[in-house]
């Protein structure tokens, strides 16, 4: 009585793996089409926040050559703290190595603006070092960027200097 319905189970067995083969390549199917949307939502949800009239961006790069150890840096705009970042070993590699960081991105009203940027680090002899630096930002129509390029006590460069593009 028991080989009666062997058979049965068997064939039940086949088209359970053909069904979930299906369904596999649905729920991969739905998963492609979520990114999509997500994708597309966060292009969206970019240009809302930050309409390119009045966007402003900043980056921050490491002059070349230099031996400081980034530890922290914080910008000011117009006296209030708009961003605060503590580098780890691979952000400051990175950097080292050329690399530039998008450190905030905002919206601001057309004019002047006064930026502050102060950055935390060592010296290659080990000894704490604490630089500040005043700017003033022109922002007209259209979006903004800004580049701060850091270096340490030692370097041919000013601390921090600032690049508008």
């Amino acid at each position: 009585m028991l080989l009666a319905y062997l058979p049965g189970a068997v064939l039940a067995e086949e088209v359970s793996k053909e069904q979930i083969k299906g369904l596999d390549e649905q729920v991969q199917e739905i998963k492609s089409e979520a990114l999509g949307i997500a994708a597309a939502l966060s292009g969206l949800e970019e240009k809302l926040l930050h309409p390119s009239n009045t966007q402003l961006s900043l980056f921050v790069a490491l002059a070349e050559d230099d031996d400081f150890r980034l530890d922290a840096v914080e910008v000011q705009l117009d006296g209030k703290v708009v961003a605060n970042h503590l580098y780890t070993f691979k952000e400051l590699e990175a950097l080292q190595q050329g690399g530039v960081q998008r450190l905030h991105t905002g919206n601001i009203r057309t004019g002047q603006h006064d930026l502050q940027v102060t950055l935390i680090g060592k010296s290659p002899g080990g000894a704490e070092y604490r630089h500040t630096a005043d700017f003033t930002i022109e922002k007209g129509i259209g979006p903004k960027l800004v580049e701060l390029v850091l270096a340490g006590p030692g370097a041919n460069t000013k601390s921090i200097s600032k690049k508008d593009w």
